[in-house]
């Protein structure tokens, strides 16, 4: 076949290069079967009884059968399979994982080993199966290559990964509740930051009884609204429904009843969502466009503020502008609201070297202790994470307030940091 200089062939048909191409596949595919059933051999030659895995490492010299494939395979030498790999041309681990799939197929999938043989199952869907079987039980092994064999070429992975599925359950079934079990403790529900535009992701892993009644409920909830004009397309219509299912909140109703008698003694008083945003007086005309929302320390735009002004229930509160600097101590160590507002909105996160928690999660810590004589002022007011509060309570770490919003951080073993406005910078030195 003639090259030109790009590589690319030239007086050469497109049927002719498909042609060739299915030709090298096929012999690719030939060769790959041959070394698989050369490596069985090996396999065959190079098992050992048992694993002396501490005799190995306490004296270096002896040969150890290592398990690469499921319950049931054998073990190979280790010290042959550091040669086979080395021959193979593969890496440590990826030549242990290769044998060890070409080991479950032949002994512990006969079957599809057989199909693989046969070229009915090309080597590389064989491999990607002894992945998902090698951790099963003998018995779920068999189960899998049995009724994978029935339906050999037709079963898509989804099929096969329920399959798997459906093997634990019925030969491990403590192992297949050990998994449901620590599967629960991932549940979540996970809203980002507000991103440029105004919006966030919403990433959710739920109970398939709760995420099958949120779906329900989303969807009749975006149905209604088609069905009152709105003309947004599906997907917007279902994302206007996750807030205004939120709105209307179930939990508001709830009652706190006393466990012996059963009367009631309160009623939640539903929950209340704040958000801060910082805008200009200009924001509106078109001068400054941009806010930013304390929550998130992200820029918002207005047009963004706007529809949730527009929101049905929301209260706005317009706040002047709070001086920061204004130093007003009360007489108690528990710290007003007013005062964890200025502290908070002139901190903006845990004031220890380089930490990223925003403050309106922090505690208040006072610089100086109430106990000696600090007052409860914004001046004498920090915030400070719970990890790092600790730090400063319990440890030798220590810190100097040098003017408001700037503090000299000393760690245990002396090094200097200064934690400001423009972030943390390190005081080699000092």
């Amino acid at each position: 076949m003639d090259l030109g200089t790009s590589g690319t062939a030239t007086a050469v048909s497109t049927a002719s290069l498909l042609s060739w191409i299915a030709d090298d596949a096929e012999v690719r595919d030939h060769l790959l079967i041959r070394e698989w059933m050369n490596i069985v051999a090996w396999a065959e030659a190079n098992i050992v009884d048992s694993p002396e895995g501490a005799a190995t490492l306490t004296e270096g010299y002896l040969d150890t059968g290592v398990p690469i494939a499921g319950p049931g395979a054998p073990l190979v030498s280790e010290f042959q399979l550091m040669e086979l790999i080395a021959v193979l041309g593969r890496s440590p681990d990826g030549g242990r994982s290769y044998v060890g799939q070409v080991i479950e197929c032949a002994w512990r999938l006969p079957l599809l080993y057989a199909a693989v043989l046969e070229g009915r199952v090309t080597p590389w869907r064989a491999q990607r199966i002894a992945d998902l079987t090698r951790s099963l039980p003998e018995q779920a092994a068999e189960f899998v290559d049995r009724h994978l064999n029935a339906a050999v070429g037709g079963v898509g992975w989804a099929q096969l990964e329920r399959l798997v599925t459906e093997a634990i359950l019925r030969f491990d079934p403590e192992r297949a509740e050990a998994e449901r079990q620590a599967a629960n403790e991932h549940r979540h529900c996970n809203i980002t930051d507000t991103d440029e535009r105004g919006g966030v992701h919403l990433d959710a892993y739920l109970d398939a009884a709760d995420g099958h009644d949120f779906n329900q409920a989303i969807s009749r909830e975006a149905a209604l609204r088609g069905q009152l004009g709105d003309t947004d397309s599906l997907d917007v219509r279902r994302g206007k429904a996750v807030g205004a299912i939120a709105r209307r909140d179930l939990a508001l109703d709830l009652l706190i009843a006393d466990e012996t008698t059963g009367e009631v003694i309160a009623q939640a008083p539903g929950r209340r969502v704040e958000l801060n945003v910082h805008i200009t007086d200009t924001a509106f005309t078109g001068d400054n466009n941009v806010g930013r929302c304390e929550e998130t320390r992200s820029p918002v735009q207005v047009t963004q503020v706007k529809e949730w002004l527009q929101v049905p229930g929301t209260t706005v509160i317009v706040r002047p502008v709070i001086n920061l600097a204004d130093c007003v101590p009360v007489d108690s160590y528990e710290v007003p609201d007013r005062h964890q507002r200025r502290v908070r909105l002139r901190d903006h996160t845990c004031r220890f070297p380089n930490c990223p928690h925003q403050a309106v999660r922090c505690d208040l810590d006072h610089a100086k202790p109430h106990a000696d004589g600090g007052k409860t002022c914004p001046c004498n007011l920090v915030p400070l994470c719970r990890r790092h509060h600790r730090a400063k309570t319990h440890s030798a770490w220590r810190y100097q307030v040098t003017s408001p919003g700037h503090y000299l951080w000393t760690s245990p073993h002396g090094h200097h940091f200064h934690v400001g406005p423009a972030g943390t910078t390190p005081l080699d030195g000092y």
